[in-house]
């Protein structure tokens, strides 16, 4: 019976993670009377107790998220320095030039959220308030788990939007968390205890204190890991701490598929359970007393589940290891009654109580990655049901079932697949789980350092292997993000291929899985294009899409010292739409909010042609020397469509100018039924001279000059435009006020449409012979957490 409504309730939750707006909470109590109906018939009908779990799970989830909407920051707060005391309830972790943490305030003022995540920037950076106000600040020591009384200045939780890109707000909003700020000078920041009283700021120091531990044994001064490099990895294995793996290790996990190996995994917490209940269980038996008043098997039990729970409290009992706990209680509810239920009852089961729990748990991917890898691993036991499997044979197939079955989710969710990720699990899962982790827990229990020297070792040697397998180029397989009907239809291949030998049915798996690999995203026509203005926050990237050929202009911001927009945006949303190949990439000029991400970007993609105005000195020209000066007057012509650089004048790039504005490239672009004029932070007089040489500028489309600064947009190269569309590319309550209320009445004057990027998300627009169609990500993906405007 559990099966049939665990699914009820999942398209429950999934209906309710959809909603643009909540119901009001008076239609919410007219479907829990809904619910209610079917209940008389809940014992004769099936589709009864159906539908019953069905309205109820939507009523919970809506009514979980009505509870969790209230807990936001006001709008009319926005901007203002509040006052407050609270304790700091997460491990600070580095950013650039400061600290990032969570803070839960004592008690919230009016339209103040209980939990808050904050920056507090150090001396070193001469703090920029959202409009332009200088206020330095000094980041004193911030141990976890201390109570302190601040000045800081909230916004609402805001994420870049881009298709089929991370939900930064949804992510903020799932973990409880109603604003972000950044703590404020003004009022000097006060201790007002070391130790805050409760169980989470005293689970917080413990964290914190085996960090530290780790970091001190390893030789580990937090700026930079030279002496133990994969340092980083144990105190993720550890404490659940991720930040302080580098990116490029990153990537050769997800290249081998060993994601789920650096983060406390349900792997892991299973390990440590299974470690505990096995110990207590042999120790209780040799105590014949003990044995007696309680059977070794229940005491093994209780005993697993106590340190699985004290690993996840030891990780942060974050919504991942909350979820792999709920899991191990359900087992561990059966084991302790003596009643094993099957398979499937008991996974409907976990799944229903992780979604009581957590009803938005269905908007994260490793919700679905870890329920799909249980069920697979059920799938392939009961395909050995009456064969004489050896432990190497369950083995493999286990293998195979993990690494086949979630490829299909796998490619659907992050856009690519590890093909050695079965070899290279083979090899890392024995070595991580069974020697490196429990040695890493070792340390924590005692600090002896040699313990987390040898785990270290261990993983160094086990890496530098790993880093041979992943060297091919085609260790990882990259696809576009595939339509739901292909990612079903491979699923459905893969149960076929893990079927039991035999199966007839085996002969289906190929058919069914192909799409998924070779689905392509549709193009525009012959001469025709799609605009894309990318959600990149204060900064500009733009993709322009013929049949055949893409184009990107500019890059993005530089976030930080390992991070930009090229890595975190651009790179997800291009390979997600199916680009492999840049035809020719355009920097406009050297400011970094718009050639930030520009190194990787061409580390990520094979680009043919590079086009700047950026200086000889400049990184981008060193990383390639054929990159060509934008000159007014180039033009080439692909599939229909004619690209034309107006800005800057022949010449100029070589000579210099007082500013790098004052070079930025401007790009037009004809195609069959419409144009577009790109035109980075083209300034005032750039604008001037643009107008006087009679520059071809009309256009139906304009991405606005320096984001809309008043810089820019001068009447008369705004008349000359006469745009029907303006897009200007700005960040969320930027501290430039951008765009300017003058230049904004402008373009109201001329009757030009005027979107912005922080408030529309990304912006596409299909020139096409059916007429301009204009897709906005945050209306197309719109959900009731999104911040609204």
């Amino acid at each position: 019976m559990l099966p049939p409504l665990t699914f009820a309730l999942l398209i429950a939750c999934l209906l309710a993670s959809r909603l643009p707006q909540l119901p009001a909470p008076g239609v919410l109590a007219g479907l829990g009377v809904l619910a209610l109906l079917p209940a008389a018939y809940w014992r004769r009908s099936a589709g009864a107790r159906f539908v019953s779990v069905l309205f109820g799970g939507f009523c919970l989830a809506a009514g979980w998220g009505h509870v969790q909407l209230a807990d936001r920051l006001a709008p009319a707060l926005e901007g203002q320095d509040i006052d407050l005391s609270g304790v700091v309830v997460s491990l600070p972790v580095r950013i650039e030039r400061g600290r990032r943490f969570e803070f839960a305030v004592d008690v919230p003022p009016p339209g103040v959220p209980s939990r808050l995540m904050l920056n507090w920037y150090d001396g070193r950076r001469s703090e920029q308030g959202e409009h332009g106000d200088a206020e330095p600040v000094a980041a004193p020591s911030l141990p976890a788990g201390s109570r302190w009384q601040l000045r800081v200045r909230l916004k609402r939780p805001h994420g870049n939007m881009n298709p089929h890109g991370f939900d930064y707000e949804g992510w903020l909003f799932a973990r409880g968390i109603g604003a972000t700020g950044q703590v404020r000078a003004s009022l000097p920041p006060r201790m007002l205890s070391a130790e805050a009283a409760g169980f989470e700021p005293a689970v917080q120091r413990l964290r914190a204190s085996v960090r530290s531990r780790f970091e001190h044994a390893l030789g580990v001064d937090g700026e930079a890991a030279d002496a133990a490099p994969w340092a980083g990895v144990l105190i993720a294995l550890a404490i659940g701490e991720q930040r302080a793996i580098p990116t490029a290790q990153w990537t050769l996990f997800e290249r081998a598929g060993l994601t789920h190996l650096v983060s406390i995994s349900g792997l892991h917490i299973t390990m440590v359970a299974a470690l505990a209940g096995g110990l207590c269980a042999a120790l209780w038996r040799r105590v014949p007393a003990l044995a007696l008043r309680l059977p070794a098997q229940r005491a093994g039990v209780a005993a697993g589940l106590v340190a699985a729970l004290a690993y996840c409290l030891l990780a942060g009992f974050g919504i991942p290891a909350q979820r792999t706990f709920i899991m191990l209680a359900v087992g561990a509810f059966a084991l302790w009654r003596g009643r094993f239920a099957s398979p499937a009852d008991a996974l409907a089961l976990a799944l229903c109580a992780v979604l009581l729990a957590h009803p938005l748990a269905v908007i994260d991917a490793g919700f679905w990655l870890s329920f799909c890898a249980v069920a697979l691993l059920f799938y392939a036991v009961a395909g050995d049901v009456g064969m004489a499997a050896g432990p190497v044979r369950r083995w493999l197939r286990a293998q195979a079932a993990i690494t086949i079955g979630l490829a299909p989710l796998t490619l659907a969710l992050f856009g690519r697949v590890s093909l050695i990720a079965p070899l290279a699990n083979l090899i890392a899962i024995p070595v991580v789980s069974a020697l490196v982790t429990p040695l890493v827990l070792l340390a924590v229990v005692l600090p002896f350092d040699p313990l987390l020297w040898l785990a270290h070792a261990l993983t160094a040697w086990l890496m530098a292997g790993i880093a041979w397998l992943t060297a091919p180029d085609w260790a990882l397989w990259q696809s576009a993000a595939p339509p739901v009907w292909a990612v079903v239809a491979a699923g459905l291949g893969a149960l076929c291929l893990l079927a039991p030998p035999g199966w007839t049915g085996r002969a289906l798996a190929l058919p069914l899985m192909l799409p998924v690999l070779w689905v392509q995203p549709e193009r525009p026509l012959h001469g025709d294009m799609v605009v894309t203005v990318l959600d990149v926050g204060q900064g500009l990237a733009v993709h322009v899409q013929t049949a055949g050929h893409d184009l990107l202009f500019d890059t993005g911001p530089r976030y930080g010292a390992e991070a930009d927009a090229g890595e975190r945006l651009v790179l997800p949303y291009l390979r997600a739409v199916g680009v492999r190949r840049l035809h020719t990439l355009v920097v406009s000029h050297a400011d970094s909010d718009h050639s930030g991400g520009a190194a990787s970007v061409l580390e990520g993609l094979t680009v043919e042609q590079v086009l700047s105005s950026v200086p000889a000195h400049d990184a981008l020209r060193l990383r390639r020397p054929d990159t060509v000066d934008c000159a007014a007057g180039q033009t080439w012509q692909l599939d229909g469509v004619r690209f034309a650089v107006l800005h800057p004048p022949p010449g100029a790039v070589e000579r210099g100018a007082r500013s790098s504005n004052a070079l930025s490239c401007v790009l037009r672009i004809d195609a069959a039924h419409g144009s577009a004029l790109i035109t980075g932070d083209l300034l005032a007089d750039g604008e001037a001279a643009l107008v006087a040489a009679g520059a071809p500028l009309a256009a139906d489309l304009l991405v606005t000059p320096h984001h809309g600064s008043r810089t820019s947009s001068t009447e008369p190269f705004v008349q000359a435009v006469s745009a029907r569309e303006a897009v200007h590319a700005m960040g969320y309550r930027n501290r430039f006020r951008h765009p300017h209320p003058a230049v904004v009445a402008r373009y109201e004057a001329a009757a030009t449409v005027q979107r912005r990027s922080d408030r529309d998300g990304a912006l596409r627009y299909r020139f096409a012979a059916t007429g301009l169609i204009i897709e906005s990500s945050r209306e197309r993906d719109a959900r009731y957490w999104h911040n609204g405007f």
